[in-house]
């Protein structure tokens, strides 16, 4: 090989060979069927703003939809005797309550109904550097468990497999906040206490 040929050759772009920009571009066609068919899951449901760490705050809250619109309200107040949050419709019916500490067992915490029988119960099933894994527990009925990163509020909670709900800060640029879109024909408000109960617990002490 000549001077000129050696500089060609060393100047010339190295090319991926073909077989592994197809490999390539298939992960990535993938993992972007994945993301669209999660979204498609919760397509027309609805979504909700939500704010972290209610349990520090003490005080009411409501929880908006998209359209910046009341949808519940989170009765906080109980907190400072009783360590109990309520979550109720807007016209002050109770729907579902988390109490801190009376129903919290190890690795695990309930959220009750208003007479006090249980609607689920949430414990953390694993624990990785970059990844949790939640177990939903529903009396009568097929249990849910979460996946993605839970700390960050960018997950999924899934049932058999299909999302029922997704969580994500992306949709909300007010600070201290994140986004529930769930799917429909859900009952809305215990997967937004189911949230609070995952939020609470994953940033306990952080």
């Amino acid at each position: 090989m000549g001077l000129m040929d050696r500089r060609a050759a060393a100047g010339a772009p190295r090319r991926r060979p073909l077989a592994g920009a197809v490999a390539a571009g298939a992960v990535a066609g993938v993992a972007a069927g994945r993301s669209r068919a999660a979204q498609q899951a919760v397509a027309g449901g609805s979504r909700y703003q939500m704010r972290q760490r209610m349990f520090s705050i003490g005080d009411d809250f409501v929880i908006q939809n998209a359209q910046g619109q009341p949808a519940f309200r989170v009765d906080g107040k109980a907190l400072r005797i009783r360590s109990t949050l309520f979550f109720e419709t807007m016209q002050g019916q109770q729907l579902y309550k988390i109490q801190e500490r009376m129903v919290r067992v190890r690795d695990s915490m309930s959220i009750l109904r208003p007479d006090g029988s249980p609607a689920a119960k949430v414990h953390n099933a694993l624990i990785t550097p970059l990844r949790d894994r939640w177990q939903i527990d529903i009396p009568g009925g097929a249990g849910l468990s979460t996946k993605g990163n839970i700390v960050n509020h960018e997950y999924r909670i899934e049932q058999g497999g299909r999302p029922v709900a997704t969580v994500s800060k992306q949709w909300f640029r007010i600070r201290d906040s994140y986004g529930v879109d769930i799917a429909p024909g859900q009952d809305d408000a215990l997967i937004l206490a189911i949230c609070t109960v995952i939020d609470m617990m994953a940033h306990e002490g952080r």
